[in-house]
């Protein structure tokens, strides 16, 4: 007997986890970095951001947010589960094997993938992919970032932007009718400007090298005027060609949700698609860029909060180093957020 050949990936569960400690503008300031309160909220929209203790790590975080969405689904059990991050607890092996382990997920294959910011949408369609071909009914997928273990603390241009945070969704088998049907998925990249969005050392090309790294190659950084321009520009046309390929006019989306890189950047975009701002969700005030984990953890808490219901047409749309961007839609489900 054949096997039905189309099978959509639906969104049946959602969880997010920030780590206690809450950074404010003014304890950057008091610890030394030349800024202020009112540079930073004008040029990133950001007044707080959470950061890891010593001894916590990626796989924490992500094994928080995994519990979270694993009771909003209301199930235990997975066929796969999907990490996506940019700060794995080690080089090797990947963080996903021990997170799956540590959820009682034993023996169901578990991997990393890396895609930066985009690592929500980029594991959306890794998902669906294992769906779609029968090698799994369910997915557990998990973003998650410790970006503070990457930032320079004395670089303003990123340690005022970036914060740790892990989300994550469970996925099933269904129907692309269904409400929490993943829709048609747009992903780009362009390794031309790999450059613009970097940790120089620490990885083979700089083993290789036969120079000794400088202390600051292990550091994040970003060409950020550079990264702005590409950011506005690719997930404007990313959207636009999510909306068309669902059958959506950009007056039927109720929900803009847009990977929480910085605030101007964020306006700008709902500028050049006309998205009025009761439209756009937003978080990153309080929690600032959290990398892999941003799309994750703004669905989970803007459905949280009551911003993002039942019914709601949503499109979402992300932009990280690589370069890499994407977007997608799907109407959101009827689903408690933990």
């Amino acid at each position: 007997m054949r096997r039905p050949s189309h099978r959509n990936a639906v969104l049946i569960g959602i969880g997010a986890y920030v780590p206690p400690t809450r950074i404010s503008n003014a304890d950057l300031i008091a610890g030394g970095l030349d800024t202020s309160d009112e540079w930073i909220r004008a040029r990133t929209g950001i007044a707080t951001r959470h950061i890891v203790q010593p001894g916590v790590a990626t796989s924490d975080l992500a094994v928080e947010a995994a519990w979270r969405a694993l009771e909003s689904a209301g199930t235990g059990e997975v066929d796969a589960v999907v990490l996506a991050t940019t700060t794995p607890d080690r080089p090797c092996p990947a963080t996903a094997p021990d997170v799956a382990a540590r959820l009682g997920l034993h023996e169901v294959p578990a991997f990393d993938i890396a895609a930066v910011c985009s690592g929500f949408l980029y594991g959306l369609a890794t998902a669906a992919g294992l769906i779609a071909s029968h090698a799994a009914d369910r997915v557990l997928l998990v973003t998650a970032d410790a970006f503070s273990t990457l930032i320079n603390p004395a670089d303003r241009s990123t340690a005022v932007i970036f914060g740790d945070g892990a989300g994550a969704v469970v996925l099933r088998a269904g129907h692309v009718d269904e409400p929490g049907a993943i829709g048609p998925m747009v992903l780009h990249s362009d390794g031309a400007h790999s450059d613009l969005i970097e940790v120089p050392a620490g990885g083979a090309r700089q083993r290789v090298s036969g120079t000794e790294p400088r202390a600051e190659d292990f550091f994040f950084r970003m060409q950020g005027r550079e990264t702005y321009r590409h950011a506005v520009t690719r997930m404007t046309e990313a959207s636009a060609q999510a909306a068309r390929l669902a059958g959506w006019s950009m007056t039927d989306i109720d929900r803009f949700a847009v990977h929480q890189a910085n605030a101007r950047i964020l306006n700008s975009l709902a500028t050049r698609l006309e998205f009025p701002p009761d439209r756009c969700l937003s978080n990153i005030e309080h929690v600032g860029n959290t990398g892999a984990a941003s799309l994750a953890l703004l669905l989970a808490q803007s459905a949280d909060s009551g911003l993002l219901t039942a019914g709601h047409k949503v499109l979402l749309t992300a932009f990280g180093g690589g370069l890499t961007w994407g977007a997608t839609t799907l109407i959101w489900p009827d689903l408690p957020a933990h």
